[in-house]
């Protein structure tokens, strides 16, 4: 019984890691995971989804003891040590370069098909 609400807690740390660090706002575990699939590795996202598959299991107490809760512990810390790394500075920054990146580009192409249409109409 002692590791019963620990599997509670470690799906609420989840949950609050998802906000904090994907921005995934909804009650749920599963919710969370089905709008934050994209932005995690396959590997964790099946974690994921163990332990969402097992979120309403827990909450029931004669349910509760069927869990596998080593399993589901070991899905808990692969998700929490995923969502712990992420650096939300450096992902901010890599958007803003990919932003920039993308506005460059444009740049020059434009630039580019500037000059053949001069070049076309004999201009230059």
């Amino acid at each position: 019984m002692p590791q019963d609400p620990d599997i509670q807690t470690r799906i609420a740390e989840t949950v609050a890691l998802l906000r904090a660090k994907l921005g995934v706002r909804d009650k749920t575990l599963e919710a969370s995971i089905r709008k934050a699939k994209r932005r995690l590795p396959r590997r964790v996202y099946r974690q994921a989804m163990m332990l969402a598959r097992s979120e309403a299991m827990a909450s029931h107490p004669k349910m509760r003891l069927i869990l596998d809760t080593p399993k589901l512990v070991r899905a808990s810390d692969v998700v929490q040590d995923h969502l712990g790394s992420i650096n939300l500075a450096d992902r901010r920054w890599g958007w803003f370069l990919g932003l920039l990146g993308g506005l460059a580009f444009n740049l020059l192409a434009l630039t580019a098909l500037l000059l053949v249409f001069l070049w076309w109409r004999d201009l230059i």
